[in-house]
């Protein structure tokens, strides 16, 4: 008997083994080809030109691709695993969600520490260093070559790496054990250079995720429809349809007098006026599109969706602000408050949240939203707005730029989350094994400066027409100590031909 008990609980933990591999596959599987189109849309198609360019462009789209789906992974795995908490929950004696357990949701935290340590150190440089590549001298060209090379500059990278952290920790922490621990290479170097990592994203987070919070209006200002008060539409789009006309009979003209200069070769001038005016023809047919876009839109469209999500906008951030207040109070009363403290009861054992269901479900809503701010805030920044892709016009070089910086911004989220105070769920994996995770002032310090930033960016936001007034009312708008050209909608013809701010 028990030797037929023992062969049924090996049979029964071989098929878990494989019901948890094919559904990480499975996922894993959904999101790489959801992270391939996605690159495609933006990947220049002229890079392909000759046969060996191909098949590096090639292998460094499915690197990349890669990287993008595990980046993607990292971000759903927090809500996926609150979600999978609830729900077995509710229905704890369930038979069809048997598979959503404990060891999958280990399994996926696991998996996606250790596929992002993968990306990060391994398959984004190698990338890079592939395509820019050529081979040694004296070899023969070709892709072994250009493999070659790549991998020697991996290894130099890699010693160079783990020399300077071999050095950063000799001198701050000169101790025997310190010293043996600068030996093992798996146990200490990796972990302790991921959680520098980490630290670098979660600084990151915070620069960029108070000033998403803050563009998120303009940004959803520029999708939506705006209500239309006290403004006449049908006016500014004759205004703007006469401009058009204008610009276009002055391109016209240019066109006459550059087919004339050419034969005289003074044309170079006359081409330099075109193109601005083709720019100048672009930015008015933009905005006539917009205005009459705003004018085809209902009702219900312009006077209710629009302020609707505003107000959503401002509710989901007064929120969380609201909600890291709570946990920097929670860290002057309560230990186990820190990120690295206590661990929980377990997946499926209690509800993360005071409010239950709800309250997951809000936490869900703003990891989701803190997200999206986070990469608004990124690519507003004036030092990555260059990283900014272009559909069917965007490298390879800079997709792997893209890629990286969202895998950074992806794989601190869920310790972002956690160090706010956003979430209560206890990081597995290595995701909880960070060693700054347990320093108080650190995550102190974090949450204020957090607090802080987002109210300071917010007041800006919603203060700065005011302040424009003011400055022009003292004639200081000449100094330009304002900085309003970010904003694509800050001035728009009114309906007496005049410039006016919305």
């Amino acid at each position: 008997m028990e030797g037929q008990d023992e062969v049924s609980a090996r049979e029964q933990h071989f098929h878990s083994q494989v019901r948890e591999s094919t559904i990480c596959f499975l996922l894993f599987a959904v999101l790489y080809i959801v992270s391939y189109f996605i690159i495609t849309r933006y990947k220049r198609k002229s890079d392909e030109q000759e046969d060996e360019d191909a098949i590096v462009n090639r292998i460094s789209l499915f690197l990349s691709t890669f990287t993008l789906a595990v980046s993607a992974g990292a971000v759903l795995l927090l809500p996926f695993s609150i979600i999978s908490n609830e729900i077995l929950l509710s229905f704890p004696q369930n038979y069809y969600i048997q598979w959503l357990n404990g060891s999958l949701i280990h399994g996926l935290w696991n998996l996606a520490s250790l596929f992002s340590n993968l990306c990060l150190f391994v398959l984004m440089p190698f990338a890079f260093f592939f395509l820019e590549s050529e081979g040694f001298a004296g070899l023969k060209r070709g892709i072994r070559a250009r493999i070659l090379e790549t991998l020697v500059m991996l290894i130099l990278l890699a010693l160079l790496i783990l020399g300077i952290v071999w050095v950063a920790l000799a001198l701050i922490d000169n101790d025997a054990a310190s010293m043996e621990s600068l030996y093992d290479l798996w146990d200490f170097y990796l972990p302790y250079l991921y959680s520098c990592i980490s630290l670098m994203g979660c600084l990151l987070l915070l620069l960029c995720t108070p000033v998403g919070l803050s563009r998120m209006f303009t940004v959803m200002g520029q999708l939506l429809v705006k209500p239309t008060i006290l403004e006449d539409l049908d006016e500014q789009i004759y205004i703007i349809t006469l401009e058009e006309e204008a610009i276009q009979r002055r391109l016209n003209g240019l066109c006459c007098c550059a087919q004339a200069f050419s034969i005289c070769g003074l044309s170079s001038s006359v081409e330099h006026n075109i193109t601005e005016l083709e720019q100048e023809l672009d930015n008015v047919k933009t905005l006539k599109t917009k205005l009459e876009r705003r004018k085809k839109a209902s009702a219900w469209e312009r006077n209710l969706v629009y302020p609707a999500v505003m107000v959503l906008l401002l509710i989901e951030t007064s929120i969380s602000v609201l909600l890291v207040a709570c946990n920097i109070l929670c860290l002057l009363v309560d230990e186990t408050a820190m990120p690295k403290g206590t661990r929980g009861p377990g997946i499926g054992n209690a509800s993360l949240s005071a409010f239950g269901f709800v309250g997951a479900a809000l936490e869900i809503i703003l990891i989701f939203y803190l997200m999206v701010s986070s990469v608004v805030g990124f690519y507003s920044l004036r030092f990555f707005g260059n990283f900014i892709p272009k559909k069917d016009d965007t490298t390879m070089t800079k997709i792997i730029g893209n890629c990286v910086s969202i895998l950074v911004l992806s794989s601190a989220l869920p310790v972002m989350s956690r160090t706010l105070g956003i979430t209560r769920f206890d990081l597995l994996g290595d995701f909880g094994r960070f060693n700054w995770l347990g320093n108080f002032y650190i995550v102190l310090s974090y949450n204020l400066l957090f607090a802080i930033m987002t109210t300071l960016c917010l007041v800006r936001k919603f203060t700065s027409a005011v302040r424009e007034e003011l400055f022009k009312a003292l004639g200081l708008h000449k100094l330009h100590l304002s900085d309003t050209s970010r904003d694509s909608e800050t001035t728009k013809p009114s309906a007496n031909g005049h410039q006016k701010a919305l």
